[in-house]
C-alpha cells in the first residue's frame, strides 16, 4: 500500500495597517477558530507562515491566538515558514532589503517561538532565480512555488510529488511544487473528496501531497466560515487524515531529511497561472482566454501550459503607471538606505508591502486605503529628509524617459511630470502625511466583459452538492448601474491639465468625457526649462486646419502653496473654451465640501474666483484662487473593480474643471494653498 506524505501549510496575511475592522473580521472568522481547532489535534503536523505585521498584531491584541500558536509550536505541530517581514514581492525590492526583511522575520520567530525557519513562503509565489543567493544568505533551505512554475518550464505533471534542487551562482535551494488540484479542492470539496484528492498524489513510494495556500480560505472567503467551522469541515478533515492509514501529515523539513531531491530544476520567471493572466493588459488577457479555448482544455492542461502563458508579475508596473510610480519612488529611497534612520527604514520596508502594487481578483491597487497607507510611508521618508527652505530636483523618477520636477518645501512634497503636460502628479503634506494627488486612471479591464455580457441568473460554474463555490467560480447578474460607471480615461488623472474645447463644458459632457478637446496639451510632453520651474510646449489646435499654439506653465512655491502662471498664444482667432482640470483624492470624498456644498450629485458653480475645499479627514482646506472668474464643474469619479466578493464601485477622487472662454492670447494664474480648518 503506497503511503503519501501530506505537507499541509497555510499563509496568513493582511495588508500593513489595514482597516481595523477588516483585520478583526479576519481574526474572528478565520484565524481564531482555525487555531482553536488545530490546538485540539497536536499530532497533526502542518506549516504556518504569517506576515510579520499581522503576527505582531495578533501577539499584541489577540494573546489567546498567539498562545495557541506557541502551544502548537512547543508540541512540534507547527513548522514556521519565513518571508519578508512586511510581505514584499522579493524580486521587486533590492537585494539588501530582501535580506533585511527576511532576517527581521527570522528574528521575530526566534524570539517568540524559539525556532530558526528553514523554509520560505514566496510572496504571491513570484519566482526569479536571482533570489537564490539572498535566500542562501538568510539560511533558507527551501521555498514553496506552484506546480505551474514547473509545468510552464516544461516539467511533467506526473513528477510533482516531491521536491527539486535549483542553483544560482553556486548557491543551492530546494523547491516544493504546490499542487493546484489541492489548492482548488481544500477546503471547498467535501472531506471525502478532499481525501481522494490527496490520495491521487500518491504516484510512487514516498510521494508528497503538497498544499500551501491562503489561510483566509478557511473562514474569510465568502461562504467558507459556515462550511469550515459551523459544519465542522476542518475538524472532520483532520480526523480523517489522522485516521487514514495511507496519509502521513509531515513537516517540509522532515520530508526533506527522509527523501532525496527529484533532481535539478531551472524555472522561468513566473508566478501562479492566474497572476500571469492578471498582469497582462486587458486585450491580451481576453486573447489568451480565447487561445486556451481554441487549443482545448485537455491540451492546455497537459502540454500547453509550457507554451501558452501570461505575463510576469513586474508587468503590473507597465500596466499601471500609478503602481510603477510608487515602486520607483520606493527604489529612490532604497538606493540611499544607509542614510536613513531606524524609523525611516521601517517606513521604507512598509512601503515595500506587495498589496498596493498589483491587482487581480483582490482589490490591490484599486483600494484607496492601501494607496493612502503607501503614500503615508513615502511621505514619512520624505519628511525625514526635508530641510528648511525650498529644494528642487530634476530626475526621471518612473523611468519613462521623461524628467520629473521634484519640489520640497518645509511642508509639501510636489512632483510634476514633463511627459504629461507639466502636470502635478504628487501633492502631499508632511503635517498630514496625506497625498491629495493619489489618483487612479479609469481603465478597461478584462473582467469588465463579465458586466457588459452579463445575463441574469447564469452561473459560470456548475456547483456540485458536495462543495462550495470559490472566488474563481463566480456568477454575474446584469447591473445597469455598474455599466454606466464603465467610462475610460484618455489621460492620467493628474492636476493642472489643460483642455481647449469647441463647446462649453457642462456637467454631463465632462462627467461622460464627451467634450471635444481640439488641442494637444492634456496628454503630451512639455519641455522642462533649465531654470527648473517652467514647462512649455509648441503644440497646436486642430480644427479645419492646424493652428500653431504655444503654452508655457511657470510654477512658484511657498511653504504651503503652489502657484501656476500660464500663458497660451495661438494663431487661431475664433471662439473656443479653456478648461483646467484637477483631480484630487480624498479619504472621504462624499464628505468633502466645495464652497460649502458636498458633491454627491455633482457640482456646477458660476462666476467664481475662489474655490474652498474642506477635507474632514485631514482637517485641511485646499483653497484655489483664480485670476479671473470662471465656471466650476465637478463630480465624484468612481472605478469598477473586481474583488473576492464580486464587483465593487469605489469612489476614487473628485474631478473638476475651471472653465472660461478661450482668447487668442490667454494669461491665467491659479494658486493652490493649504490651510488648517
Amino acid at each position: 500500500m503506497k503511503k503519501v506524505s501530506l505537507l499541509f501549510g497555510i499563509h496568513m496575511h493582511q495588508p500593513v495597517d489595514n482597516f481595523g475592522d477588516a483585520v478583526e473580521e479576519a481574526i474572528n472568522l478565520c484565524y481564531k477558530p482555525f487555531f482553536e481547532t488545530m490546538v485540539r489535534y497536536p499530532e497533526f503536523k502542518f506549516a504556518v507562515h504569517s506576515s510579520g505585521w499581522l503576527l505582531d498584531e495578533i501577539r499584541t491584541k489577540h494573546q489567546d491566538i498567539f498562545e495557541n500558536m506557541q502551544v502548537l509550536t512547543k508540541h512540534g505541530s507547527i513548522e514556521w515558514i519565513s518571508a519578508g517581514y512586511y510581505e514584499p514581492v522579493l524580486s521587486s525590492i533590492p537585494s539588501c532589503d530582501r535580506v533585511a526583511q527576511i532576517e527581521m522575520m527570522n528574528k521575530f520567530l526566534k524570539k517568540h517561538f524559539g525556532v530558526q525557519p528553514r523554509g520560505l513562503w514566496l510572496t504571491e509565489r513570484v519566482w526569479e532565480s536571482a533570489l537564490v543567493p539572498d535566500l542562501s544568505t538568510c539560511k533558507i533551505d527551501y521555498v514553496l512555488v506552484d506546480d505551474y512554475h514547473f509545468l510552464s518550464s516544461g516539467y511533467d505533471a506526473s513528477s510533482m510529488d516531491g521536491y527539486y534542487t535549483t542553483e544560482e551562482s553556486a548557491k543551492e535551494l530546494s523547491l516544493f511544487p504546490i499542487a493546484k488540484s489541492l489548492r482548488y479542492a481544500l477546503p471547498f470539496y467535501s472531506v471525502q473528496r478532499s481525501i481522494e484528492a490527496i490520495l491521487a498524489r500518491s504516484k510512487r513510494e514516498n510521494s508528497a501531497a503538497i498544499i500551501f495556500d491562503d489561510a483566509e480560505k478557511f473562514g474569510l472567503w465568502p461562504k467558507t466560515h459556515a462550511w469550515v467551522y459551523e459544519k465542522k469541515w476542518l475538524e472532520q478533515f483532520i480526523e480523517a487524515v489522522l485516521s487514514h492509514e495511507q496519509i502521513i501529515p509531515e513537516h517540509y523539513s522532515h520530508y526533506m531529511k527522509k527523501n532525496r531531491s527529484l533532481g535539478i530544476a531551472y524555472l522561468g520567471n513566473t508566478s501562479y497561472i492566474e497572476m500571469g493572466e492578471w498582469s497582462l493588459h486587458a486585450e491580451q488577457t481576453l486573447s489568451l482566454e480565447k487561445l486556451k479555448q481554441d487549443v482545448g482544455e485537455k491540451y492546455f492542461n497537459d502540454i500547453g501550459v509550457a507554451f501558452i502563458k501570461g505575463g510576469i508579475w513586474k508587468n503590473f508596473f507597465v500596466k499601471y503607471h500609478e503602481s510603477n510610480y510608487l515602486h520607483k519612488r520606493m527604489l529612490y529611497f532604497s538606493k540611499d538606505r544607509e542614510k536613513l534612520s531606524k524609523s525611516a527604514l521601517e517606513s521604507l520596508y512598509k512601503l515595500q508591502t506587495n498589496d498596493v502594487f498589483w491587482h487581480g481578483v483582490f482589490g490591490g491597487l484599486y483600494l484607496p486605503n492601501l494607496r493612502d497607507n503607501a503614500y503615508r510611508y513615502l511621505l514619512e521618508l520624505e519628511k525625514s529628509r526635508a530641510k528648511k527652505g525650498i529644494s528642487f530636483e530634476v530626475l526621471d523618477i518612473d523611468k519613462d524617459g521623461h524628467d520629473e520636477l521634484k519640489v520640497l518645501t518645509h511642508n509639501i512634497s510636489a512632483i510634476f511630470s514633463s511627459k504629461f503636460g507639466g502636470q502635478m502628479v504628487e501633492f502631499g503634506s508632511f503635517d498630514t502625511l496625506f497625498n491629495w494627488q493619489n489618483t487612479l486612471m479609469r481603465r478597461y479591464e478584462a473582467y469588465h466583459e463579465k458586466i457588459f455580457q452579463a445575463k441574469d441568473a447564469v452561473l459560470v460554474h456548475e456547483q456540485r452538492s458536495d462543495e462550495i463555490a470559490t472566488i474563481h467560480h463566480d456568477s454575474v447578474a446584469q447591473d445597469e448601474e455598474l455599466k454606466a460607471e464603465l467610462i475610460y480615461d484618455w489621460h492620467p488623472k493628474n492636476s493642472f491639465i489643460e483642455h481647449i474645447c469647441t463647446d462649453p463644458l457642462t456637467f454631463d459632457n465632462y462627467r461622460k468625457l464627451e467634450f471635444k478637446d481640439v488641442a494637444d496639451f492634456a496628454n503630451q510632453p512639455f519641455i522642462l526649462a533649465k531654470n527648473k520651474t517652467v514647462f512649455s510646449r509648441e503644440g497646436a489646435i486642430y480644427l479645419d486646419e492646424t493652428y500653431k499654439t504655444m503654452m508655457k506653465k511657470e510654477y512658484a512655491f511657498d511653504t504651503n502653496s503652489v502657484v501656476l502662471k500660464l500663458d497660451c498664444k495661438t494663431a487661431y482667432e475664433g471662439s473656443l473654451y479653456f478648461a483646467q482640470e484637477f483631480n484630487f483624492h480624498f479619504a472621504h470624498p462624499h464628505k468633502v465640501t466645495f464652497n460649502g456644498k458636498t458633491i454627491e450629485e455633482g457640482l456646477s458653480e458660476y462666476d467664481c474666483k475662489e474655490l474652498v475645499i474642506i477635507d474632514d479627514f485631514t482637517n485641511k482646506v485646499l483653497k484655489i484662487k483664480m485670476s479671473q472668474k470662471c465656471t466650476i464643474i465637478g463630480y465624484i469619479l468612481n472605478t469598477v473593480s473586481q474583488s473576492e466578493s464580486g464587483f465593487n464601485k469605489m469612489a476614487q477622487e473628485i474631478s473638476f474643471v475651471l472653465t472660461l472662454p478661450f482668447v487668442k492670447n490667454l494669461t491665467w494664474s491659479v494658486e493652490l494653498e493649504l490651510e488648517n480648518v
